[in-house]
C-alpha cells in the first residue's frame, strides 16, 4: 500500500473526542477536497471527493454526528490506475447550510469562503484537527530518501492559512503555487514528524523515524568511518528508546497528565526523533544532564503508567 494510502488510513481512525474537533476537521475536509454546487431556484449543494472509502465513512459518521444526512457514491477514475473515488454529497439543507456556515465553508449569501474564520483552529486541538482534515482530504507523504509531505489547496490564502496554524504550534510548513493550485508542503524528518504527531499519525511518524534513526546512525557511521562507531549506534538506539516511551505515554493518553518539564521534553522528542540529547538540549537552552533525566523518567513511566506523579 502507498504511503500516502497508509497515512489517510490510519488518520480516518484517529479518534475525535470534542464536537470542535469534528467541526474543525470537517471544514478542513471541505476546504481541501469539497466542491458547491448550484442546482437551480437557490438551491445549493456540496460534495467531498475523497481517495478512500475509510476516509468518506469518517466524514458521513461526522456529519450524522451534527444531524446532518449525506450519501457515499462511488466512481471510477477515467485516468491513470482507473482507481474507486468516492464522493460524499450533502443536499442543501437548511441545517446543513447552517453548520458549512458555523464551519466557515460557506458565508451567510452560500458563497465558498477561501480561509475559515480564525475561531475554527482557535485551540489547540482544533488546529490538529484541521490539519488532519486537510491531510485526509488532499495530504500526500513520500518514504525516504525522498522524504515529502504535501497538501493541496485551492487557493495561496488557504496554503497560506495551513503554515499559519501549523506554525503556531512550532511546525513549518513552505507554501507555494502552482498552475491551477497551491500547496503547503513539510521536507525534513523534524516538520514531517512534527505535523503527523500533532495530527495523530502516531504509527506512519514512529515508522518514519525509526527509518531515519538508522539512516542517520548508517550515515554516521560512513562519515566517521574512524570514530568511535559504537557511540553513534548507541545515541541512535537510545533516542529511538525514547521516542517508544513517548508513543507509549501517548497512546495511552498520560502524556496530557505529566508536568510541565516532562511534557516539553516529550514533545522535543517527538518533533526532533533523530537528534541527539545533546542537540535538543542546545537547542531547548537546557542542560544535557537535566534533559537525559527527564528522557529516563519518561521512559520509567512508559513502562509503568500507572506510576504518573
Amino acid at each position: 500500500m502507498p504511503l500516502s494510502d497508509e497515512l489517510h488510513e490510519e488518520l480516518a481512525h484517529v479518534a475525535a473526542r470534542r464536537d470542535c474537533d469534528r467541526l474543525a476537521e470537517l471544514s478542513a475536509l471541505f476546504h481541501s477536497a469539497g466542491r458547491a454546487h448550484l442546482e437551480g431556484k437557490g438551491k445549493i449543494s456540496v460534495h467531498l471527493d475523497l481517495a478512500s472509502g475509510a476516509v468518506a465513512r469518517r466524514a458521513f459518521s461526522a456529519l450524522r454526528a451534527f444531524g446532518i444526512s449525506s450519501e457515499i457514491r462511488t466512481y471510477r477514475q477515467r485516468a491513470f490506475k482507473r482507481e474507486n473515488r468516492y464522493q460524499l454529497y450533502v443536499s442543501g439543507s437548511p441545517r446543513a447550510l447552517q453548520f458549512l456556515n458555523e464551519a466557515g465553508v460557506l458565508d451567510a449569501g452560500l458563497a465558498p469562503i477561501e480561509v475559515p474564520p480564525a475561531r475554527v483552529a482557535a485551540r489547540v486541538c482544533c488546529r490538529g484537527a484541521y490539519l488532519r482534515g486537510a491531510l485526509l482530504g488532499s495530504g500526500s507523504l513520500s518514504a525516504p530518501p525522498s522524504l515529502h509531505l504535501e497538501i493541496r489547496t485551492t487557493s495561496l490564502e488557504g496554503a497560506r492559512f495551513l503554515a499559519e496554524i501549523a506554525a503556531r504550534e512550532g511546525i513549518e510548513l513552505q507554501v507555494a503555487e502552482r498552475d491551477r493550485h497551491a500547496v503547503a508542503y513539510a521536507k525534513g524528518g523534524d516538520a514531517v514528524s512534527g505535523l503527523l504527531a500533532l495530527t495523530g499519525a502516531s504509527d506512519i511518524a514512529l515508522f518514519l523515524a525509526e527509518r531515519s534513526v538508522i539512516g542517520e546512525a548508517r550515515a554516521g557511521a560512513n562519515r566517521l568511518a574512524n570514530a568511535d562507531q559504537a557511540n553513534i549506534i548507541r545515541a541512535s538506539q537510545a533516542a529511538l528508546a525514547q521516542l517508544r516511551a513517548v508513543r507509549r505515554l501517548q497512546r495511552l493518553g498520560v502524556l496530557e497528565r505529566l508536568s510541565p518539564a516532562l511534557r516539553e521534553a516529550a514533545q522535543l522528542r517527538l518533533r526532533s526523533p533523530q537528534r541527539s540529547v545533546a542537540e535538543l538540549a542546545e537547542r531547548a537552552g537546557i542542560p544535557k544532564p537535566t534533559l537525559h533525566g527527564r528522557f529516563r523518567r519518561l521512559q520509567e513511566l512508559a513502562e509503568k503508567p500507572g506510576r504518573v506523579v
